[in-house]
This record gives C-alpha cells, structure tokens and sequence, in this order.
C-alpha cells in the first residue's frame, strides 16, 4: 500500500467510526482487539490486515475499497 492511500484509508477510518457516533474503545471492543489498534491504524502507525480490513468495512457498513482509498 502506498503512502498516499495509507494516508487516506487513516482518514477515512477515522470519519467512518465517527459518522457511526463510535469512539475507538467501542470500534475495538466490536473487533475484539485493543484500542491501542485502532489509534495506530488511525495515524497511520500501522497497517491492518486484510481479514481486518474486511470487518471494519461490514461493522462501518463500507466498501473495503472505498476504506482503503480505491474508491470514493
């Protein structure tokens, strides 16, 4: 993934948890895994799995293109 949709997928996680009115305790405690994640994915710290990615886009209800920038 390159820097620039890297970038953008953050950005977007970001504003898909909080047009679900989710903070980032709940995103994790739906995915099972610690916030801790979720603020690394968020600013871009690390880079998510695509079995991860998968389940973000169903629970933000999204495409996984359209989370990771591919689309808009």
């Amino acid at each position: 993934m390159t820097e620039q949709k890297l970038n953008k997928s953050n950005i977007r996680l970001k504003e898909l948890r909080e047009e679900k009115n989710m903070t980032r305790q709940t995103l994790a405690d739906e995915l099972h895994i610690s916030v801790r994640l979720v603020g690394y994915w968020e600013n871009g710290q690390r880079e998510c799995s695509l079995d991860m990615l998968i389940k973000l886009a169903k629970l933000l209800d999204t495409d996984v293109n359209y989370l990771i920038g591919y689309s808009d």
